[in-house]
């Protein structure tokens, strides 16, 4: 029954940063509620597998959490830079590539 009411709890922490992020001011904010909604998307999948009697969703809640990691990092490296290839962000010298 804990468990129930813990998923129950996620759903609604989740439907709230996807109005934060439907809604949030600047990007930066909106980047954030998009990876809180992942941070409680692993959770959902660990509690799930828990209540399935799954411990293989443990694996699968760990690959999605370096995921979503890896994607915010790359999404705010975009936002900032402008583009993701150059290492660092650092600027092009000028008269060449």
């Amino acid at each position: 029954m804990m468990f129930v009411a813990a998923t129950a709890a996620l759903v609604v922490a989740m439907l709230l940063a996807l109005v934060r992020a439907l809604l949030g001011p600047t990007v930066y904010d909106r980047v954030l509620a998009v990876n809180s909604f992942g941070t409680k998307t692993v959770l959902m999948i660990a509690v799930l597998g828990f209540l399935a009697g799954r411990p293989d969703f443990t694996d699968i809640a760990l690959l999605y959490a370096l995921i979503n990691f890896v994607g915010t990092i790359a999404v705010l490296k975009f936002f900032r830079y402008g583009d993701m290839a150059r290492p660092g962000g650092r600027p092009s010298p000028k008269g060449g590539d």
